[in-house]
């Protein structure tokens, strides 16, 4: 996208990130943003803005375990923590039901699959992982969100691959990585059945 932050271009005329806010508040308690650097960049969407405390920028895992770190402090009362990606604008209006319906009474992660292509950064994470993905991290340097879930107990949950467009062949996990991927989800944004 050449540079800043993806989730801040404009979908619709809304930052994909506002995208993603609507689509994922009312399956949750509470949100909180994982973000690195100056976090007043995200100050108009209103949400708190923790940073990875494992130094190097580890990746999408860090960022997961930010979530867990937050949960276990503000919201105790959570087994899980949902975390999606902030380039992902179409999320199922479902995404926490159908998750939670995957669970097992053993499961620590369940993670989203669409399209035959599982997407471990959108999926529920037991808080009480905290420590193992902390030393994972930290310790071990461990980087592969997939590599972490192959070591748990992780569940699948399929979702059709048209979930939000009927008629359309369209992945709910579309993420805008290119200009060429913007250009698609405006595209789709304009169609009149989108839900």
């Amino acid at each position: 996208m050449g540079g800043g932050d993806k989730c801040l271009r404009l979908l619709g005329g809304r930052a994909i990130l506002a995208h993603v806010i609507g689509r994922v508040r009312p399956q949750v308690s509470a949100l909180v943003l994982n973000a690195n650097g100056d976090a007043k960049r995200f100050a108009t969407f209103g949400l708190p803005v923790v940073p990875d405390d494992i130094g190097g920028q580890p990746g999408p895992l860090a960022g997961i375990l930010a979530g867990l770190d937050w949960a276990a402090a503000r919201q105790p009362q959570s087994d899980y923590v949902l975390s999606v990606s902030t380039d992902c604008p179409f999320l199922p209006l479902d995404l926490v039901s159908r998750l939670r319906a995957a669970t097992k009474a053993d499961t620590e992660i369940v993670v989203a699959a669409s399209n035959g292509r599982r997407h471990p950064v959108i999926g529920l994470w037991r808080v009480s992982l905290r420590q193992a993905l902390r030393q994972a991290l930290a310790l071990e340097h461990l980087r592969k969100v997939e590599a972490f879930c192959d070591r748990h107990r992780t569940t699948v949950a399929n979702f059709p691959g048209a979930v939000n467009f009927p008629g359309a062949a369209v992945d709910p996990f579309f993420n805008a990585n290119t200009p060429d991927d913007l250009a698609v989800a405006e595209r789709l944004w304009a169609r009149p059945d989108r839900t």
